[in-house]
């Protein structure tokens, strides 16, 4: 569409950093950048602002995101919230930050790619929801205290869309592999082994719901850069609609009951069962 466009990855060789420069053209700059580095984060500042200087920057896209956890809260070590808010939050915000002069100047756009599980209570998704809760406030106290530069400020809410390794198997079978080992003997013992392997399954059964085709998000991602009034909120997917009237306008226990229905429903915590109760009594 004629725009200059610095887009960050992780690893300037991976495939998809190779995909870029086979379908786009020579305006794209590939930036490696590791969000968690305040050091990468200041280079890639650096480099925008020197090529950005004299025009201003036009907008700001954060689309990075991270989790690798689907378990309880309980179960969720600490170190899991923080990886996810690194990303999801710390790094979006310093990037925001340094970018806010160039933005101003050019009275340019923000769009943020959170999640609908920053919103909702979805079962498993602690860590990564609380980071997309903070992420998405902090966008909308952006987009109220940046109204007097005349930067707009729009969130994209998706629905389950195919990323990455978010539906591979494998990755999640590993990851539930390394959080068992990493559990305390008494929580594992309270919640059970096979708790912990029902909610993996559950989650690779839903990854079977993934959209492949991401032009749903691309198209809400262009209108909050290029519309004369974007957006505040954008919703691409499909149940959004229902998924959102049920948790504004219904009791919460009828939205805790969809969500398990929708995403993840898990059994009883092992100390819990009623066969678990008969084996202490005749212990």
């Amino acid at each position: 569409m004629g725009f200059r466009v610095f887009a960050s990855v992780l690893d300037l060789q991976s495939p998809g950093a190779q995909e870029l420069r086979r379908s786009c053209s020579s305006r794209l700059t590939l930036l490696q950048m590791d969000l968690t580095k305040t050091e990468d984060i200041q280079r890639v500042l650096q480099h925008i602002q020197a090529h950005t200087n004299s025009t201003g920057l036009w907008g700001l896209v954060n689309n990075a995101g991270f989790n690798d956890t689907i378990a309880d809260a309980e179960l969720s070590p600490l170190g899991k919230f923080r990886a996810c808010m690194e990303v999801n939050f710390f790094g979006s915000l310093e990037l925001t930050k340094g970018l806010l002069p160039l933005l101003r100047s050019a009275g340019g756009r923000i769009v943020t790619v959170s999640s609908p599980a920053g919103d909702m209570p979805f079962p498993c998704l602690a860590a990564y929801g609380a980071s997309k809760a903070a992420l998405s406030l902090l966008m909308d106290t952006f987009r109220s205290e940046l109204q007097p530069w005349g930067i707009k400020v729009s969130l994209i809410l998706p629905g389950y869309y195919k990323t990455g390794t978010t539906c591979d198997p494998a990755f999640w079978n590993l990851q539930k592999q390394q959080l068992l080992a990493s559990l305390p003997q008494d929580l594992l013992q309270a919640y059970g082994e096979d708790y912990v392997e029902e909610i993996n399954q559950q989650f690779i059964q839903f990854m079977k719901v993934a959209v492949e085709d991401l032009s749903a998000v691309v198209n809400s991602i262009t209108e909050g850069l290029l519309a004369a009034n974007p957006a505040v909120r954008y919703y691409p997917g499909q149940g959004l609609g229902i998924m959102y009237f049920i948790h504004r306008y219904l009791p919460y226990f009828v939205r805790d009951l969809f969500l398990k229905g929708f995403f993840i429903n898990p059994k009883l915590p092992r100390a819990l069962r009623r066969e678990h109760h008969n084996d202490v009594k005749k212990a």
